[in-house]
């Protein structure tokens, strides 16, 4: 790119990714607010139907760098263009599903597509975008799902509520048509990479500093999510109305929007330095949860902050993973791309599970500590990562 400002193509391509990411989104979280509904139609228990939670992450962590590497020789446009239309039938037969074992596989199948479309996209803007303009056009991506969190998921419950369960992915079925004809549009047609074996694309993850990247997130990821995961008993404690509570989680995922625009600022010059102090930052927020959660007031102003740190890192960890898999194995580009989502996952699980362990020892708010003590790992890791590349740029 020899521009480096974003013409009025390089905008209509952010704007179509950030589509396509808001339905994969909707799609993935929606879920969670219809479990009830499936669990009463299908005759199954809540626990049950949890596991189609489960089983899309788990499924998204495993198979995308998979079928990543597998497919990183394939043409983007094409690619992308097929997977966008196999989304729209698996939704479509979500409609129909009648068993449990059907809706299921579905929803394992969905989760291979969104979890490669993911990546591909974060690809594509990388691409195709001013070098310069490279961190604000992944942060707008990534913006498709908070807002499929804010927007997508709401009306997808109330949709469910008000017809049934089946609608919703009528729902999400429609938005991905209406994806796929933007991207059909709008998608650049872009040079396949060179062929490179699963041995090529699987050795970037045999770089200590691949792994140490990888983990910079999973971290980052897991600080927050070992708090917001038990953040409505949180807000039960600190004796909010229960009808604020549904209004305090969508003004928690609004304000997240705003995090999402500072991740692209962040990202624009000095990324994992910036994010060394960011995850300190951090860490003072969700410590000092303990504190002023006895205060209704001060809670919710320190809830806002949490939000507002929560996904800073998004958009720098995405690129650093791309741009050291340009430097130790060229090949492996698209594999790189899919590790920041995969270690989202990780990262979610591995957070609310050990907030869980504290938890269940029987004092919630030690979840705030633990948070805090994880945010803290996070930013040594990220000194760690941001020493070694100064050592590498004087030795050059």
């Amino acid at each position: 790119m020899h521009t480096t400002e974003l013409t009025k193509r390089h905008w209509l391509l952010i704007l179509t990714l950030t589509l396509l990411t808001f339905v994969l989104g909707t799609s993935e979280f929606v879920i969670v607010g219809i479990l009830t509904d499936i669990s009463s139609s299908l005759h199954i228990t809540n626990a049950k139907a949890g596991t189609l939670v489960s089983a899309f992450a788990i499924t998204f962590a495993i198979a995308t760098p998979l079928v990543m590497s597998a497919t990183s020789h394939f043409p983007k446009r094409k690619w992308m263009l097929f997977l966008i239309g196999l989304f729209i039938i698996l939704n479509a037969l979500c409609v129909i599903s009648t068993t449990y074992v059907m809706l299921l596989a579905l929803r394992m199948m969905t989760a291979i597509v969104t979890g490669v479309l993911i990546s591909l996209a974060m690809i594509v803007a990388s691409e195709n975008m001013p070098i310069a303009k490279r961190g604000l056009a992944i942060s707008f991506v990534f913006g498709g799902f908070t807002l499929a969190n804010v927007i997508g998921v709401p009306i997808g419950t109330v949709i469910a509520e008000r017809y049934d369960w089946n609608a919703t992915f009528l729902l999400t079925t429609l938005l991905g048509a209406i994806a796929f004809l933007a991207s059909f549009f709008i998608l650049p047609t872009m040079h396949s990479p060179f062929r490179s074996s699963m041995r090529d694309q699987f050795s970037l993850l045999t770089h200590p500093r691949i792994l140490m990247a990888f983990f910079i997130p999973s971290l980052g990821f897991g600080a927050t999510y070992a708090v917001y995961t038990y953040l409505v008993p949180i807000l039960k404690g600190m004796e909010a109305p229960s009808g604020s509570i549904s209004w305090i989680l969508f003004g928690y995922g609004f304000i997240s929007i705003f995090s999402n625009i500072l991740a692209g600022k962040i990202a624009s010059y000095n990324a994992i330095g910036r994010l060394r102090f960011v995850f300190l930052v951090q860490a003072v927020v969700l410590i000092s949860l303990y504190w002023t959660t006895d205060n209704f007031i001060f809670g919710l102003v320190n809830i806002s902050l949490m939000s507002l740190m929560a996904i800073l890192l998004t958009t720098s960890t995405q690129l650093y993973l791309i741009d050291l898999a340009g430097i130790y194995q060229p090949k492996a580009t698209g594999l790189a791309a899919s590790l920041m989502p995969v270690a989202s996952n990780v990262g979610i699980a591995f957070g609310s599970a050990l907030g869980g362990i504290v938890y269940h020892q029987g004092n919630l708010m030690s979840v705030t500590w633990v948070g805090g003590l994880i945010a803290i790992l996070a930013s040594l890791l990220t000194f760690m990562s941001h020493r070694l590349d100064q050592k590498q740029k004087q030795a050059a």
